[in-house]
């Protein structure tokens, strides 16, 4: 099984808006952070596609440890 890259020690702030589609790197090889670019075709590790909810700031993960993806959940901290 692959693992997937660390790619910050903190979760990311960012807004996203009600009702758009994501695309959220969970390999940690995109340039793009926190979401997906594409990188993943060579790893096996494919990106969590989601729709946000509402529209307000959201904290993605970075780490890729999170259980609640594509969302921080706390796992950076151990």
């Amino acid at each position: 099984m692959n693992t997937p890259k660390r790619a910050g020690e903190e979760p990311k702030a960012v807004i996203l808006v009600e009702g758009k589609k994501y695309a959220w790197c969970a390999c940690g090889s995109s340039g793009k952070q926190p979401y997906c670019d594409g990188s993943h075709s060579d790893i096996g590790i494919t990106p969590t596609i989601f729709t946000a909810e509402k529209s307000c700031e959201h904290y993605l993960c970075m780490c890729k440890k999170t259980e609640n993806k594509p969302f921080c959940d706390g796992s950076h901290k151990s």
